[in-house]
C-alpha cells in the first residue's frame, strides 16, 4: 500500500504561546459587539453609544421597580454623560467589584430583582471598559464612595466619607473614541428612550437635560403620544392586569402593523414571544366575538399596538436584549401564549360587550381591509409572480450574503444603498462590502406616490421588486436590511428624487420610518489635497478648513455628482466612517400635511414658498 505523506503547518502558528487569555475588559474593548450590538457614530437609534445608556438607566429603572426610588435625572453635555438614581446605592464595599468585575452584581438572586432587566451583570461593565472616562458614585447610609477609571482600569478610589446627600447612584461616562469614533448624540432618540421607561412605570420622574418626563396612564399614553393626534378607527383600547398590559387602536390612514413591546421595561424591536402571543390571541378573539372566520391579515390591518410583560428572570436572543426568547412566566411556571391568552381573551371579549360603539368602528374598518384585500389580491398575485421571475436575474438589486432577518451577528450592519442610475450604483457596487452592504439601482425618477392608493406598489414594476427586495410586506421584524439609506445626488435632481422616495416610504410603510430604518447618506462635496494628504469635505465650512490645514495652493474637486466619485474613493464614504442622516419622524400628525404641500397639486403656493426662500449659492474660489 502506497504511503502518503502528511505535511504538517508552520507548529508555529497554533503553540501554547498562542492561546491568550484576555481579562474583561480587554474582551469587552476587542469584542464590544457581543455587549452592546453595533457601534455607530449615533446616527441610528441602535447605536452603541445609546446602548451605554440603557445600561446605566437600567440599573435606575430596576432599583424604581423594587420600590426604591421615584426619580431618575439624565444629563448629557457634548460627550460626557451622567445618570443619577435614588435607589438604595450600591454597597459601598462592593462598588469597584459592581463596575469592574463581570458576572457580580444582585440580581443573580431573583428574590432581590425578581423581575429586572439587567440581569447579565455586565451592563455597567461593559459601559465602564468602553469609556475613556468613567465615575461611579454611592451613596448609601450616611456615607459616599467614589471610584474612576479609564477605560476599564481602575485610576482613582476615593476612601469612603461622610454624606448628607439622598441615597442612590451617579455614574458619568464619556464613551470612548477609540472605539466609537467621532460620535454624536440625537436627543430625539434619548427622549424617545426615555419616554419609554416613564410610560411603562407609572409614578416614574426622569428629568433629561432639565426636560421633566412623566406619566399616568401606561401604554395608552404612549400610544396617544405616538399616534399624535392622527385618526384612528376607535378609541384605544386599554387592558392591564398583573404582570400584563396592552393598548391597541385601528388607523385610519396606515397600513401595516406597528407595534411597541416591552419586556420587563426593555424596548424589544425585535418582538419574541410575548408579541407572537399578543397577535395570535388578538385574531382568535375577534374572530370568536364577531363569529366570523375573518383572514388573520384583515384583523391585523392598520393595527396600532403597545405591548408590556414582567417576566421572571427572562430570555433575551442577545445581550442587547431586543427579542424575547422566554417560553414561560417563570422557571417550570405557565407559557408566555398561555398567560397572555387568559387576559387578553377574557378582558377584550369583555370590553367588546360592554362598549358595542367600539365593537362596531372595529368591525367596520376589519371588514374594509377586507374588502382592499380582496380588490389587491390579483395584482398582488401578478405582482409576486413578477418578483419571480425578476428575482433570478435582477439587474437592480445587487444583494449582500447576510440579511438583518437572520440570525448572523453583523446582522445590525446590513444595509440597502438605494441609488439612482448605472454610473453611482456602479461605484458604490464595486467599493461596498458584499456581506453587509447591497444595492438597489433605480431607473430615472420614481413616481409621485402621494394621494394614490396602496395597489400603486405591486403595478409599479420598480416599487414592487423594491418593497419585495426589502420584504417589507412582512412587518418590521421580517426586514431583510437594518439600514434604508438613500443614496442620491447632492444636487436638484438628486434631492427630488430623495423626496419622491420619502414619499413612497411615509405613505405606505411609516412603521419602517418610525422603527428607525430609513436613512440618508451624506457625501462630501469637496476633495481638497497636496501631494501629502487628502481631506474630503462636507460642507463649505470644511472646505476652508482643509484648505488652511493643508497650506497654500492644493487641489481642490467640486463633486457633483456619486458617479464621479471613483470606488476607491467610494469605499472611504461607506464605510466605518459613513456619514448618514437619520429620517426621524417627531410629530407624525404633520405627516400628511407636509406631504400635500410638498407632493401635493397646490403648484402656485409651492411658487411662492420656494421664491420667498430662495437662496443664491456662490461657489467661493480662494485665492491663490
Amino acid at each position: 500500500m502506497e504511503e502518503l505523506e502528511y505535511q504538517q503547518s508552520d507548529p508555529g502558528l497554533y503553540s501554547d504561546d498562542t492561546v491568550v487569555t484576555l481579562d474583561w475588559k480587554e474582551h469587552i474593548r476587542l469584542r464590544p459587539g457581543m455587549y452592546i450590538g453595533k457601534l455607530g457614530d449615533g446616527s441610528s437609534q441602535d447605536d452603541g453609544i445609546y446602548v451605554l445608556i440603557k445600561e446605566i438607566v437600567d440599573n435606575g429603572i430596576d432599583e424604581f421597580v423594587m420600590g426604591n426610588g421615584r426619580t431618575i435625572e439624565v444629563a448629557i453635555k457634548d460627550q460626557k454623560v451622567s445618570i443619577r438614581d435614588y435607589g438604595r446605592g450600591m454597597p459601598l464595599g462592593k462598588v469597584i467589584d459592581c463596575v469592574s468585575k463581570i458576572n457580580t452584581g444582585a440580581k443573580y438572586d431573583s428574590k432581590v430583582f425578581k423581575k429586572a432587566v439587567g440581569l447579565n451583570g455586565v451592563g455597567a461593565k461593559a459601559v465602564n471598559a468602553l469609556s475613556s472616562f468613567f465615575c461611579a458614585q454611592s451613596i448609601r447610609e450616611g456615607k459616599t464612595k467614589v471610584v474612576e477609571f479609564c477605560r476599564g482600569t481602575l485610576t482613582l478610589e476615593h476612601p469612603e466619607e461622610p454624606s448628607n446627600l439622598r441615597s442612590g447612584t451617579l455614574i458619568t461616562f464619556i464613551p470612548d473614541e477609540d472605539i466609537f469614533g467621532h460620535y454624536h448624540f440625537l436627543s430625539e432618540y434619548i427622549e424617545q428612550m426615555l419616554w419609554n421607561y416613564v410610560f411603562l412605570n407609572n409614578g416614574l420622574t426622569i428629568w433629561f437635560n432639565g426636560i421633566r418626563m412623566q406619566a399616568k396612564n401606561g401604554l395608552l399614553d404612549l400610544l396617544a403620544r405616538n399616534i399624535n393626534g392622527n385618526s384612528t378607527a376607535y378609541p384605544i383600547i386599554q387592558i392591564k392586569e398583573d404582570d400584563f398590559e396592552c393598548a391597541f387602536t385601528h388607523s385610519e390612514r396606515q397600513y401595516g402593523e406597528e407595534y411597541y413591546s416591552f419586556v420587563n421595561g426593555q424596548h424589544t424591536t425585535q418582538g419574541g414571544t410575548h408579541q407572537a402571543a399578543f397577535r395570535e390571541v388578538l385574531v382568535k378573539t375577534v374572530r370568536e366575538f364577531f363569529k366570523k372566520d375573518f383572514d388573520p391579515n384583515d384583523i391585523k390591518q392598520s393595527l396600532v399596538a403597545a405591548i408590556s410583560l414582567k417576566v421572571q428572570e427572562p430570555v433575551f436572543e442577545s445581550q442587547t436584549k431586543t427579542k424575547l426568547g422566554s417560553m414561560h412566566m417563570e422557571p417550570d411556571g405557565q407559557t408566555v401564549r398561555n398567560y397572555i391568552s387568559d387576559i387578553l381573551k377574557r378582558q377584550l371579549d369583555n370590553y367588546l360587550h360592554m362598549n358595542s360603539e367600539v365593537a362596531e368602528a372595529m368591525l367596520r374598518k376589519i371588514t374594509q381591509s377586507e374588502k382592499e384585500r380582496k380588490e389587491f389580491a390579483n395584482i398582488k398575485k401578478l405582482a409576486r409572480e413578477s418578483v419571480k421571475k425578476v428575482s433570478l436575474h435582477n439587474k437592480k438589486l445587487r444583494d449582500c450574503r447576510i440579511h438583518y432577518n437572520s440570525s448572523d451577528s453583523r446582522r445590525l450592519n446590513t444595509t440597502l444603498f438605494i441609488t439612482e442610475g448605472d454610473s453611482a450604483s456602479g461605484s458604490i457596487t464595486k467599493s461596498r462590502d458584499v456581506n453587509t452592504q447591497a444595492v438597489f439601482s433605480l431607473k430615472g425618477k420614481p413616481l409621485n406616490s402621494y394621494g394614490l392608493s396602496k395597489r400603486v406598489v405591486y403595478e409599479n414594476a420598480e416599487f414592487n421588486l423594491l418593497q419585495s427586495a426589502i420584504n417589507m410586506e412582512d412587518g418590521v421584524e421580517n426586514l431583510r436590511y437594518n439600514n434604508i439609506v438613500l443614496a442620491t445626488d447632492a444636487d436638484v435632481d438628486g434631492m427630488h428624487i430623495r423626496l419622491l422616495l420619502l414619499t413612497f416610504f411615509l405613505q405606505f410603510y411609516p412603521d419602517v420610518v418610525k422603527a428607525g430604518h430609513l436613512y440618508i447618506l451624506q457625501t462630501p462635496l469637496f476633495r481638497v489635497r497636496n501631494k501629502k494628504k487628502t481631506i474630503y469635505c462636507y460642507s463649505e465650512e470644511e472646505r476652508q478648513a482643509a484648505v488652511a490645514a493643508l497650506g497654500p495652493s492644493p487641489e481642490i474637486t467640486r463633486f457633483k455628482g456619486l458617479g464621479e466619485i471613483s470606488p476607491d474613493e467610494f469605499r472611504n464614504f461607506i464605510g466605518d466612517s459613513m456619514r448618514l442622516d437619520p429620517v426621524i419622524l417627531r410629530k407624525s400628525a404633520e405627516i400628511p400635511q407636509i406631504l400635500e404641500f410638498y407632493m401635493g397639486r397646490n403648484t402656485p403656493d409651492r411658487q411662492t414658498f420656494i421664491v420667498d426662500n430662495l437662496r443664491l449659492e456662490e461657489d467661493l474660489v480662494l485665492s491663490e
